[in-house]
């Protein structure tokens, strides 16, 4: 027959919508016509796929070739519609049969000898074939990927002419499977770290509760070691939590989503990051570091050197757990999360007043500044970490606790957190936080004049009670006390060093 069409899927976001291959010979001068809005990638897959054809022993037709990339509305890249528009094409010829073509989604890129690659949001376009009842078929450089994937029926082929030979019922393919699923490296232990107790302290409320966390110290203190063991003191991923990851990890890079499976994403952008790259975008946009970083940590050092409108974007997506982002072309959504842990210096020379500070606190304050103050409300938890005492290195050190240790303790908090609210403590709404988090009213007052003096919001009044709430259900207490709270209020060192800056310049 001379009209045929074929399934396959575009990637817009995480989302997979269902693109239809219609192809249409007829006669007439030689010519092919690609229509439906396709970008400069998808114009050159004629070329492609003319060649693919060839080299795979199949004649081309030289007539008036139409193919129409339905809906026409939806934008078109990349080299994903390959594989379909060849299929399509050998249909619309009468060199393959047509009876099996509505069972199947067809995604690959081809190369000029036939041969399948691989093409990125293969995870997605995956999951939405199975959710419409039909198997996907795609390269073999996708298998691990989309073998992730439980009870995927995926199908895998490695050459054209291997899906030709499928659909002509004269051999099998294989399903997708993936065999190096697994942790690959250990992440860092918490024993590496020497001193700090107070910074694990906060490190373990942090991971229990899923709260942000700030570090503010000298140069070498150990802030970023700190930050890095916090994945190992996380609860491991859930299915439904990683495959959420690799799904977002598949649309930036194909075929490697496998690799990080069941490890709790950790991102650390260089402060030279732009918002595009930070937040996601382009002109069709994609995952940024924080959508990269869902379910996982963000960590951001030297974080006054990022620039101000950067770290303001990320206001919205701390409180929704999602980035949405509007562009002429499209506007799609991705989620977004993220624990946000940032190390900075607490004066432009890094350290604090003394021999080694030759700033006035008028240029600290102005370094500070560059911080807006609703982003730093964002933090449940701003701690310094000072130098190491003298002499502590050179002693002998005492065998601290490891990560697994902490993460037993974590995983007892977080449990009953999931049995009372269904939620870690950090994600409490207000109305949750009645049920969950009641005081005494004496405590109330205290609290109340606490954040009097220091100049906070009500904002960090809930934050405070959320970290006072962490650190009961780490101590397996039912209700929170006077020295939870004492506690939890100790965790905001970041206003008690802008207050003591406004002091010092009134």
């Amino acid at each position: 027959m001379s009209l045929s069409c074929v399934l396959t899927r575009a990637v817009l976001g995480i989302e997979a919508p269902l693109v239809t291959i219609e192809v249409h010979i007829s006669n007439g001068l030689p010519a092919l016509t690609l229509v439906g809005l396709p970008e400069t990638t998808v114009k050159e897959a004629r070329e492609r796929v003319r060649s693919a054809i060839i080299n795979s022993g199949f004649n081309f037709p030289a007539k008036r070739i139409t193919i129409n990339l339905a809906p026409a509305d939806l934008p078109k890249e990349g080299g994903r519609y390959d594989l379909p528009i060849a299929i399509a094409l050998l249909a619309a010829s009468e060199q393959l049969p047509e009876t099996k073509l509505a069972q199947y989604e067809f995604l690959g890129e081809l190369a000029l000898n036939g041969a399948l690659c691989g093409v990125q949001g293969a995870i997605p376009a995956a999951m939405a074939a199975s959710s419409a009842g039909r198997q996907l078929i795609l390269s073999h450089h996708n298998q691990q990927d989309v073998g992730l994937i439980q009870d995927s029926e995926s199908l895998v082929a490695s050459h054209l002419l291997e899906v030709c030979n499928f659909l002509r019922n004269q051999s099998p393919l294989p399903r997708a499977q993936s065999t190096t699923a697994g942790l690959t490296d250990a992440p860092p232990d918490l024993s590496d770290v020497i001193g700090q107790e107070q910074g694990k302290r906060a490190l373990e409320i942090t991971a229990a509760g899923g709260h942000n966390l700030l570090l503010i110290g000298p140069p070498g203190t150990g802030k970023t070691m700190l930050a890095s063991r916090l994945p190992g003191l996380m609860p491991p991923l859930t299915d439904q939590e990683a495959l959420e990851c690799a799904a977002i990890n598949s649309l930036v890079h194909s075929g490697q989503s496998h690799q990080q499976w069941r490890q709790r994403p950790f991102r650390a952008p260089h402060h030279s990051a732009s918002l595009p790259a930070l937040a996601g975008g382009g002109s069709m946009p994609q995952p940024g570091e924080i959508s990269l970083a869902h379910n996982g940590v963000l960590f951001l050092d030297e974080l006054p050197e990022f620039q101000r409108r950067v770290l303001d974007a990320l206001r919205e997506p701390l409180e929704s757990g999602e980035i949405a982002i509007s562009r002429a072309r499209a506007k799609v959504s991705f989620p977004a999360r993220f624990q946000l842990v940032a190390a900075m210096n607490p004066s432009p020379t890094g350290h604090y007043q003394g021999t080694h500070n030759r700033c006035s606190p008028q240029q600290v304050l102005r370094y500070l500044s560059r911080l807006s103050g609703p982003f730093l409300d964002r933090f449940d938890i701003s701690l310094e970490i000072p130098l190491l005492p003298a002499g502590m290195l050179s002693k002998n050190q005492q065998s601290s606790e490891s990560s697994s240790q902490v993460a037993q303790r974590v995983m007892q908090a977080r449990a009953c957190q999931l049995a009372r609210a269904g939620k870690v403590n950090a994600h409490l709404t207000p109305g949750e936080m009645k049920k969950s988090c009641e005081i005494s009213s004496t405590d109330a007052i205290w609290l109340e004049e606490v954040l009097t003096a220091l100049g906070l919001s009500v904002r960090a009044w809930q934050r405070i009670i959320r970290v006072a709430r962490t650190i009961a259900d780490l101590e397996q207490e039912s209700s929170i006390g006077r020295h939870h709270l004492q506690e939890a209020v100790s965790y905001r060192s970041i206003d008690r060093l802008m207050a003591w800056l406004h002091k010092n310049l009134t």
